[in-house]
């Protein structure tokens, strides 16, 4: 009974309602949580190593990593997948960590599409490896990919990156294309007093190639404790800059309320997004959850707990110990983030460690 009264709540209530001590969750029907939230959403990350050191995510040395015999394997993570797809997850994300530095991650993709219940399967990478790895990635089956990246400007990419690798980042957005891949979008991270002189070249950009960039709120998620709200570059702040330049933008009404981007169409019908966790926050609307390369399951990329799922998973009946778990994940997560507010407090975890 408990969960029908919250989905009903309204967003005010359930604004105040906050985080609720329940003893557990439901042991059938949709990934629910205490405030009505459906998840269908699963980023999986399959390392947490990456060939460059972006400063808002890895520190320049010195970065730990987890041990190679402690991440998932493919038949692992393929078998939590289809697991999670009979609980409702029907969207899939490959992260890092740089997901291509993963050996033979095509395989995965394989593997994965032969699961019968994915809706959409994608991949975000740097792209610093894509033009070796394209043409066997869409082979495997990829249709759809995110790729980062902050700057067109070599030394911006290189104080960004901490090193100079925007050559091979543009070469691998070539060759994706030429493989075939049509679903491109560009994930840029908005930082101020840096980024700005970036947002129109990125938009100019995209725009030529038929791709979308969608631009990312500095979050408070790096290793070195270098965020602060006065870094944060708004969406706002970027519409008011595009709109001078390209006239106004229109809001896209949501074709899904639950996506983390808010999407504007320009005069001609492109689009840009911006995912505003810290200016415009989507918590209520969330859908996620987040495997972390070492086994780890965790219901908001800002928690301050995770489960670790290895033993379920590798049990005589994984699906029977895996899906109370995952529910239980689920139905414990919290009203949200509260970035702005004094009581955040950040996840243990950087960014590269958790999963993009």
């Amino acid at each position: 009974m408990l969960h029908h009264k919250v989905v009903a709540a309204s967003v005010s209530e359930l604004v105040q309602l906050g985080p609720q001590p329940v003893p557990y969750a439901p042991a059938s029907g949709p990934l629910i949580d205490t405030f009505g939230r459906t998840h269908s959403d699963l980023r999986i990350s399959v390392t947490d190593r990456c060939n460059i050191r972006c400063f808002y995510c890895m520190p320049e040395a010195g970065a730990e990593f987890a041990p190679v015999s402690e991440l998932l394997s493919f038949d692992e993570i393929t078998r939590f997948v289809s697991i999670a797809l009979l609980l409702g997850i029907d969207k899939i994300r490959l992260t890092g960590g740089e997901p291509l530095l993963r050996p033979n991650l095509p395989a995965l993709i394989s593997e994965l599409g032969e699961l019968s219940g994915i809706r959409d399967l994608a991949l975000t990478t740097n792209a610093v490896l894509l033009a070796k790895s394209a043409q066997d990635l869409f082979d495997a089956g990829l249709r759809r990919l995110n790729i980062h990246l902050d700057t067109l400007d070599r030394e911006r990419f290189r104080t960004i990156t901490r090193r100079d690798d925007l050559a091979r980042v543009l070469a691998g957005i070539d060759r994706a294309q030429a493989a075939g891949f049509k679903r491109i979008k560009l994930n840029a991270v908005a930082i101020k007093g840096l980024t700005e002189p970036d947002v129109i070249p990125l938009v100019r950009f995209a725009r030529d190639r038929n791709m979308e960039v969608r631009f990312i709120e500095f979050m408070p998620l790096d290793a070195q404790h270098l965020w602060s709200l006065d870094r944060v570059l708004t969406a706002d702040n970027m519409i008011a800059m595009l709109t001078r330049e390209f006239g106004p933008l229109t809001p896209v009404p949501d074709s899904d309320p639950r996506a983390p981007a808010t999407e504007y169409r320009f005069g001609d019908g492109q689009r840009v997004g911006f995912i505003a966790s810290v200016s415009r926050p989507f918590c209520l609307n969330c859908n996620r959850l987040r495997l972390t390369s070492d086994g780890k399951l965790r219901n908001c990329l800002f928690a301050r707990d995770e489960t670790d799922i290895k033993v379920a998973l590798r049990s005589q009946d994984p699906a029977a110990a895996l899906e109370p778990l995952i529910r239980s994940v689920v139905w414990q997560k919290w009203a949200g983030h509260e970035i702005s507010r004094s009581s955040f407090v950040a996840p243990q975890r950087p960014m590269y460690s958790i999963g993009g």
